[in-house]
């Protein structure tokens, strides 16, 4: 069964850096494509970065080029999302989410794909 859990959600400051964690689990994460979401209050879902079996991270956000990045650490099993200079804005649930899929494609992640409890980041001072 495939499962992922996020963790690493934390109140920070503007201009703070955190990292998020999506532990995964009935899949391998080297194995298909992974991608961290986040949704606000109020707004919908909004895609932020994807990384692939064998392509480079695919950044679906232009408002998180250079502030955030996507790894993985295929022993563990596990995907981060490591983010910096954070604002307001970027206050949401963080989801980590997979559809077993090779390639990283928004719409048919959402349509069929599988995602955590989330995590929130709140930037705020």
């Amino acid at each position: 069964q495939v499962q992922v859990v996020e963790s690493g959600g934390d109140l920070v400051q503007p201009g703070g850096s955190l990292r998020l964690s999506c532990e995964a689990s009935g899949f391998a994460v080297d194995d298909y494509a992974v991608t961290w979401f986040r949704q606000a209050p109020g707004k919908e879902r909004e895609g932020l970065l994807c990384i692939s079996r064998s392509d480079g991270p695919t950044y679906y956000a232009d408002s998180v080029k250079g502030r955030f990045t996507i790894s993985r650490d295929n022993a563990k099993n596990m995907v981060y999302l490591q983010m910096q200079s954070l604002k307001p804005e970027d206050t949401a649930v963080y989801y980590c989410a997979t559809d077993q899929g090779y390639g990283c494609y928004w719409n048919r992640l959402i349509a069929s794909g599988s995602w955590g409890q989330g995590t929130l980041v709140t930037v705020t001072t």
